[in-house]
């Protein structure tokens, strides 16, 4: 087994804060906590009205988060249906109906296993979703990063 690597992915929304966007242990890669925010500090699924006011889509940011989940798994060769636990934190419990929805478009009874829970808060007051996931993927099958 090779010493475990970290990556922070070019093109996307830096970190905020020092740890990667993905680690391999191994076999295993490890990505963390993922939003719906883009590489300019904006998010998916926020608009903002004259008046300031926020609407809030759970079925966009949940969308955007899991493509730059996919986004972060190809950097190191792996794929979306390499991913074998999810852990999801949701701002409100009310949103898991659009949530699951969105999920449902990626993943089916065969995918990963998964947890998702309710959390006070989340780093931005526009976030409602954020994602981690743990993959599979043999350092043999997987390209170089």
């Amino acid at each position: 087994m090779t010493t475990p690597t970290a990556k922070v992915v070019p093109g996307k929304a830096t970190p905020r804060g020092r740890f990667p966007h993905i680690k391999r242990a191994g076999d295993f890669l490890y990505v963390s906590g993922t939003s719906s925010r883009r590489p300019d500090d904006t998010f998916e699924g926020v608009e903002v009205d004259e008046q300031g006011h926020a609407q809030l889509d759970i079925r966009a940011q949940t969308r955007a988060v899991i493509e730059n989940i996919k986004d972060i798994l190809k950097s190191v060769g792996a794929e979306i249906d390499d991913v074998v636990d999810v852990t999801s934190f949701l701002v409100n419990m009310q949103d898991f109906e659009g949530y699951n929805e969105v999920y449902a478009e990626y993943f089916d009874y065969d995918g990963p296993t998964r947890t998702t829970v309710a959390v006070h808060q989340l780093p931005h007051p526009h976030l409602l979703i954020e994602i981690k996931v743990t993959a599979y993927k043999p350092e043999t099958e997987a390209a170089p990063s």
